[in-house]
């Protein structure tokens, strides 16, 4: 079974570790092919894809800064990925792609716990991009009471609540801080804070013990924000689990067999070890 990535940068990705590792607990041989391309533009993503179709693929996961580009390419989104117009998971069907989402199936899944202990409060969401997005149906479909949506680009921020405009309490912060007032919940849904970039996307004195704090990221797995939000008290959630969550729905898109969420946990955390050291 012949599967990869298309993104960049990628080379940190944990993906070919968890989705051979779930090929091998089905009986599988499994390949996943990191497909590193930076700067593509849509006659190069085209090329990438027509590849995947025409090379043998069962399917590829798409990552930054494709996720988005990717969708007017493909033959037929599924619904979720038609909502919100972005794709991480292409699935090749009789010679046809598919476009789905399983950033949003697995992030719910991850946040659930957090969500219900903080009575499904106000959540402040940094990012409206392509992980942004999913973040944000994913919270929605948790019935969070609000979604305040902030991003530098604020048409983007925009776009992404027209899209949910079917679900009430969903708005646009002008900044960071006022998303952040009242809220109980924070997820980081931008690139900020990915190896080598350090920096962080909420100022550390906006962050207290009466938020939980997720980050999307896994590399590092302690970002600068998950770091600081724990030294203020804050429940915090890695980027792990939804690392693990979509990997196992997304082998599934491929295969159509359930995935040993146990074999991809273990995978994920033998990449983790290796590269920051078991503690």
């Amino acid at each position: 079974m012949l599967t990869g990535l298309i993104g960049a940068p990628i080379k940190h990705s944990a993906s070919p570790a968890m989705h051979e590792a779930a090929a091998a607990a089905v009986g599988l041989r499994g390949h996943y092919q990191l497909i590193e391309v930076a700067g593509a533009d849509r006659a190069q993503l085209r090329g990438l894809l027509d590849g995947v179709r025409q090379m043998g693929f069962a399917g590829v996961n798409v990552t930054y800064p494709y996720k988005e580009a990717v969708v007017a390419l493909l033959d037929e989104l599924a619904p979720e990925a038609k909502a919100m117009a972005a794709v991480n998971t292409v699935v090749v069907r009789d010679n046809r792609l598919i476009g789905h989402n399983t950033d949003t199936t697995g992030f719910a899944r991850a946040v659930a716990p957090l969500v219900a202990a903080s009575g499904h409060g106000p959540v402040a969401l940094v990012g409206a991009g392509g992980v942004g997005k999913a973040i944000a149906f994913a919270l929605v479909s948790l019935g969070i009471s609000e979604l305040r949506i902030v991003d530098a680009d604020r048409t983007k921020a925009e776009a992404l609540a027209a899209l949910l405009r079917d679900h009430p309490g969903v708005s646009v912060a002008d900044t960071v801080e006022a998303a952040l007032r009242g809220a109980v919940g924070l997820v980081n849904g931008t690139p900020v804070g990915m190896l080598p970039n350090r920096d962080t996307p909420v100022p550390g004195g906006l962050l207290h013990d009466g938020l939980w704090v997720a980050d999307a990221i896994y590399s590092p797995l302690w970002t600068p924000l998950l770091t600081a939000a724990k030294a203020r008290g804050a429940r915090v959630m890695t980027g792990r689990e939804l690392a693990i969550h979509q990997a196992a729905d997304g082998f599934k898109l491929f295969t159509g067999r359930e995935a040993s969420v146990e074999a991809i946990a273990a995978a994920f955390d033998g990449v983790m070890a290796r590269r920051y050291g078991a503690g």
